[in-house]
């Protein structure tokens, strides 16, 4: 995309956070004004790019735990953003071809880009508009109704998104709900920002989403726990997103890399 003409009824000025975080992997599907963005927070917070990285690696971690130990072959990805190397599909399917995945967002640029991307994979994957705000809507759609099933356990993914809406929005209400619509033995997997560790460069670095299409709350430890509602945390609880069961690729990469601060907690929880 880079700096193309912006499909109709996207305003390529305002700095949008799935196309910054795309920046910060490395992609190419943002616009000066997202790249811009991007690099203001990179001056207060370098360690950005390292920390998407490791997000999403904690969340391939996950995805792998749930197919592999926990026997979930169904996942309903919310916020998924832009696609990426190494999306829940393609790891899950590296285990069993037959894990279903449905994405969800409510960014008509990330729909656009992951139909594309699933074009080839429609027979487990599918591609619906939905916001998180109204996970009511999201459960009943149709077209995803049509690939989960909602009367057996479902991994919710919720990762790098509930920071993007306020206390306002009462992200902790909405996880409850959707925790109340799937199936006992279902799975949540959550990772959030928080000033946990140098706190001035956090909020600074938060501060630039201010002017984005949409904002970011840093929360507390506590807050984040509390998010995860009726879903109780599996081992090892919440962690730095290094810390959530490291695999080899993990372990060499901290021993590579230096200190990151702890700008992001994760984990895994599951609804008895």
């Amino acid at each position: 995309m880079a700096d193309d003409a912006p499909p109709p009824g996207i305003d390529a000025r305002v700095p949008n956070p799935a196309r910054m975080y795309n920046y910060f992997l490395g992609g190419k599907d943002n616009f000066a004004a997202d790249r811009e963005a991007a690099e203001r927070v990179m001056s207060v917070a370098p360690e950005a790019p390292s920390l998407a990285r490791r997000n999403r690696a904690f969340l391939r971690r996950a995805v792998r735990h749930l197919v592999t130990e926990a026997g979930i072959r169904q996942f309903v990805d919310i916020g998924t953003g832009l696609p990426t190397e190494g999306s829940v599909h393609e790891v899950a399917h590296e285990l069993d071809p037959g894990v279903r995945v449905a994405y969800v967002d409510n960014d008509p640029v990330v729909l656009a880009h992951a139909r594309a991307l699933l074009s080839g994979a429609t027979a487990t994957t599918v591609t619906v508009h939905g916001d998180l705000r109204r996970p009511e809507e999201i459960l009943a759609d149709p077209e995803l109704r049509s690939l989960i099933d909602l009367s057996e356990p479902v991994a919710v993914l919720l990762v790098a998104v509930l920071h993007f809406l306020s206390d306002d929005d009462k992200p902790a209400e909405l996880v409850t709900r959707l925790g109340e619509s799937v199936a006992p033995g279902s799975h949540l997997v959550l990772s959030h920002v928080t000033d946990e560790e140098r706190a001035g460069d956090a909020r600074e670095g938060a501060a630039v989403y201010r002017q984005a299409s949409n904002g970011v709350t840093l929360r507390s430890r506590e807050q984040i726990h509390e998010l995860f509602g009726g879903f109780r945390l599996i081992e090892p609880g919440l962690v730095p997103l290094d810390d959530w069961r490291p695999d080899d690729e993990n372990l060499l990469a901290r021993q590579a890399g230096r200190h990151l601060p702890t700008w992001f907690l994760c984990g895994v929880g599951h609804a008895p």
